[in-house]
């Protein structure tokens, strides 16, 4: 079923959208589209925004290897690097420490009409993508391809079957989630 869908652009983008816009009413229900929230994590005081990241972290790992081993998807991770990862990191990180948000959040505090996400934010993403975009030839003769690791996912790299580190890792941020529940965090 999930392979007819991969020839079939404009029900993919329809898809995408409402699990777009679903994602972002749970983010807005959540909480996590307010700026004392994502403050009150950043101050170690409030970790709803780990709690919801963990959870989506725990569905998204097992739906993705369930779907895969059922034969339903195919994994095609993309390529990664440690240059590649800092030039990221970084302007994440600057956009994060100007305005508050990370990209989902901002637009889930654009959605609620907050001012500060609509004005600072898209004018963040406007100027951080042009930057890029503009230094980009620089950066990939440069920077991007340094320490260049491939498309390498745990299972290969241990070659082990991916549900050897699925369950464990599932168990244990559960275990973290009740960890983090019962010291009221």
């Amino acid at each position: 079923m999930l392979k007819s869908l991969h020839a079939r652009r404009g029900v993919q983008l329809g898809i995408g959208l409402l699990i777009g816009i679903a994602f972002g009413f749970l983010m807005q229900k959540g909480g996590v589209t307010r700026y004392d929230v994502i403050l009150g994590q950043l101050l170690l005081k409030d970790f709803t925004v780990v709690k919801i990241m963990l959870s989506a972290v725990i569905t998204s790992m097992i739906g993705v290897h369930l779907l895969t081993s059922l034969g339903l998807a195919e994994l095609h991770p993309k390529p990664g690097s440690l240059g590649g990862t800092a030039i990221g990191g970084l302007i994440f990180g600057v956009g994060f420490a100007l305005l508050g948000y990370c990209p989902g959040t901002l637009a889930g505090a654009v959605g609620n009409g907050f001012l500060d996400a609509l004005v600072g934010g898209l004018a963040g993403i406007v100027i951080g993508a042009g930057l890029f975009a503009s230094l980009y030839p620089v950066l990939q003769r440069t920077v991007l391809h340094k320490a260049d690791f491939g498309d390498v996912t745990l299972p290969r790299l241990l070659n082990v079957n991916p549900w050897v580190l699925v369950v464990p890792i599932a168990a244990g941020l559960v275990l973290l989630l009740v960890v983090i529940e019962r010291a009221g965090l």
